[in-house]
């Protein structure tokens, strides 16, 4: 039995496992304590999908606090991923109708996503989920870069 829930700490290794699979500079280090230190928060959900006691798929959304539409927050999507072995089953679809209720039910004012701009299926995912990539242009800049 599938279901989308808050992620444990003794989900750190399945999801770093997954983690894996991103375009990151660096390796992942999911720790148990990190996600414990996650939950006691009210502003930032690590969410997983759980095939049986099998992590398959994770996303960390944050809720940040905005002051432009009242008591509104929007939504932050980071680190989206599907497992390999269940990608086109319909799973990225649940976690992102999930997400987006949840995002309703916390009155928030818009959702905001990144992916790598090389990673073709990501973004046709996402238009095909009603995300506009043209809407807003996104910029990053990683650590090692700070202060150049």
């Amino acid at each position: 039995m599938r279901s989308i829930r808050r992620a444990q700490a003794s989900d750190a290794e399945a999801i770093n496992k997954l983690y894996t699979e991103l375009n990151t500079l660096s390796a992942p280090s999911v720790s148990a304590e990190r996600i414990a230190a996650v939950n006691e928060t009210n502003h930032t959900y690590l969410l997983v999908c759980d095939d049986d006691g099998d992590v398959i798929a994770t996303a960390l959304v944050c809720l940040c606090q905005d002051v432009m539409f009242g008591n509104q927050p929007f939504a932050l999507i980071e680190n989206f991923i599907v497992g390999p072995d269940y990608q086109r089953e319909g799973i990225g679809k649940s976690l992102m109708d999930y997400i987006e209720d949840f995002c309703l039910q916390q009155d928030c004012s818009k959702i905001i996503l990144q992916t790598s701009s090389e990673n073709r299926s990501a973004r046709d995912f996402y238009t095909a989920m009603g995300y506009d990539p043209d809407a807003k242009i996104g910029f990053i800049k990683y650590r090692r870069y700070f202060g150049q």
